[in-house]
């Protein structure tokens, strides 16, 4: 037989996946031994031997090195490898993420305020991240260009996430009317989520998915789909009467996780048909019982192998997590703690209820992680640059005029099929936001290095110089409104650094409440309040120019006094220990002076 290199190659390009590879006047080449022998060499080996000669041939990646920027349950175990692939070769790694709703309407105790110790808000928002999900993750994968200086390729995707719903899993989560509003106003597709979302689970999900379909202890997962496997197997049942040995059928329009079901409930209620998943659908063919017995027993569909397949698919989205997570590259989020609690409890384990147990297991998984936040809310304060705090004004900042690195910052590209954020803004996409975490990063880090190296030349940049001058802020997260600013995954967190506590004392308006207190003061500037006696509450703001504002404008107020808050003179269980021993120190002076007026 005739090798197909042999009489083809030397007359035609090389055709990769839909792209001809030329560079310039070379149009063809010699294949290398390993493609002149190709039954010799595995497929998916082939594809990376000749994406390698493409390269460089072209000086650049082909574009079947690019994944696609939307994916879901349809394109995703198409592109793992090549994510798996851009993860391990990058340099670090931007996140975003997109739920279903940010916090439970809770009111009174529950509802998160400055006053927050850290594991009071972690306790808090917990709740929320067990009762939301999520509808979209975004990552931009950051790589510097080999022999470029200083120049990084950013390759950006959307995956559409939804619940695993196999066996015995089918999660409940809720939606947000402000959340749902606010996505949809900037073009949220929640079509690609609910219909195409791509499966995951957390540990604990696998484990008990996996004892139950490895045990053949599991079950059709809701009435709809047991009326629909009823109708095949009662199609299957009435063709088999009419079928001969080696006759097949196709179910068609059957996929995903349903067709394992089908091919399931089928294998085990007929035992003499044989089921085969292709592209068209299951197909169905009627089978000896010695035919049957060695299918069963051979090459990869015998049944133990198809069911780790089957837990594979299940677990979707979290494969590619747990790569990421072995990766070990620096993650990157702008206000990112809600991220972090959402992965924890979708792809890692449930929240526990300890908040240190909590943040030594974010530790452990990604050990670099970097709040873009919690950077430029600090440098904002050394430079003569506007106070803007949302992400798309930040990376606006930085390429303008005001950055005095402009122009000799990194260099920033996207990667192909990521173009379309080139000319056109797309806020809330999650790609869009990790891509722009990634790039306020970068251009942030030159900024530093260009501080700290003003008055000698700026050596030649790298990320890893980068992170050098970015070490004051690895593993702090920024977090919103909390007694303290943010949480150190490193180590113990910071103390507080808000503005003083102020005690308000009303006089002369009986009956008064949180709420009305928080109604007076709203209009003048934003105060968290709570109460404290009967008629004092405490105040708190986390801006000092607030503070010194209300105590200048109320000083002479005639039913509201406010002053700052000293707990050994304030606090109600101070004054009752003082009142209590003044009690006994009394008692004691009077049986003092009572026992010595004796005889």
């Amino acid at each position: 037989m005739k090798h197909l290199w042999a009489d083809r190659w030397p007359r035609r390009p090389l055709r990769i996946r839909g792209w001809w590879a030329r560079a310039g006047a070379v149009r063809f080449f010699t294949p290398p031994p390993a493609l002149r022998e190709p039954f010799k060499a595995p497929a998916r080996r082939l594809r990376v031997i000749a994406r390698r000669h493409v390269a460089a041939l072209t000086g650049r990646p082909p574009p079947s090195c690019c994944v696609a920027m939307d994916i879901g349950a349809d394109e995703f175990e198409q592109s793992l490898p090549l994510l798996q692939e851009l993860v391990l070769g990058a340099d670090f790694v931007g996140l975003d993420i997109e739920f279903t709703g940010l916090r439970s309407n809770l009111s009174g105790p529950q509802q998160i305020s400055l006053f927050d110790l850290p594991s009071e808000w972690y306790l808090k928002t917990r709740q929320s991240i067990q009762q939301f999900t999520i509808c979209q993750i975004g990552l931009s994968v950051f790589s510097s260009i080999e022999g470029e200086s200083n120049k990084y390729v950013a390759h950006s995707c959307n995956f559409f996430l939804f619940p695993t719903t196999f066996g015995v899993l089918d999660s409940e989560f809720s939606f947000q009317a402000s959340s749902v509003q606010f996505l949809n106003q900037y073009g949220f597709d929640y079509n690609k989520f609910l219909k195409n979302g791509i499966p995951y689970m957390n540990e604990e999900q696998e484990k008990k998915i996996k004892h139950n379909i490895l045990t053949g202890n599991w079950k059709v997962r809701s009435s709809l789909d047991k009326d629909q496997i009823k109708v095949v197997i009662d199609e299957v049942t009435r063709w088999l009467d009419l079928a001969e040995e080696g006759d097949w059928m196709t179910l068609p329009g059957i996929a995903g996780f349903q067709a394992f079901e089908v091919q399931l409930v089928l294998r085990k209620a007929l035992p003499e048909i044989w089921t085969v998943l292709r592209d068209q659908g299951v197909i169905v063919k009627k089978v000896s019982t010695q035919h049957r017995w060695y299918l069963e027993n051979t090459s990869c569909d015998r049944e133990s192998c198809w069911k780790e397949k089957i837990l594979l698919s299940a677990r979707g989205f979290s494969v590619f997590f747990q790569m990421l997570v072995k990766a070990r590259k620096p993650l990157v989020g702008h206000n990112m703690m809600m991220d972090l609690l959402h992965l924890h409890e979708k792809f890692f384990r449930p929240l526990p209820e300890s908040y240190d147990e909590f943040k030594l297991n974010i530790h452990n998984l990604f050990p670099v992680l970097i709040d873009t936040k919690n950077v430029t809310k600090d440098i904002w304060k050394e430079l003569n640059f506007p106070r803007v705090s949302n992400l798309s004004e930040v990376y606006e900042v930085l390429n303008s005029d005001l950055n005095p690195t402009k122009n000799s910052g990194p260099v920033i590209i996207h990667a192909s099929r990521c173009e379309k954020y080139v000319e056109t803004k797309y806020p809330h996409e999650a790609a869009y936001d990790a891509f722009l975490c990634g790039s306020v990063l970068l251009k942030v880090a030159h900024l530093l290095l260009w501080k700290v190296h003003s008055s000698v030349p700026i050596p030649e940049p790298s990320f890893p110089l980068y992170l050098d001058v970015l070490a004051p802020y690895v593993n702090q997260v920024n977090l919103i409104r909390a007694g303290v600013p943010k949480i150190n995954f490193a180590g113990p967190d910071s103390p507080s650094i808000r503005p003083p506590i102020l005690i308000l004392t009303v006089r002369k308006w009986p009956g008064v409440s949180e709420q009305q207190v928080y109604r007076e003061f709203q209009n003048f500037c934003k105060f968290d309040v709570r109460r404290l006696t009967r008629s004092q509450f405490l105040l708190m703001t986390n801006k000092f120019k607030d503070t010194r504002s209300i105590l200048k404008e109320y000083k002479c107020h005639p039913t509201l006094r406010i002053s700052l808050y000293r707990y050994w003179r304030h606090s109600p269980n101070v004054n009752c220990l003082l009142q209590v021993c003044g009690v006994i120190t009394t008692w004691a002076f009077i049986a003092f002076l009572l026992g010595g007026a004796g005889p």
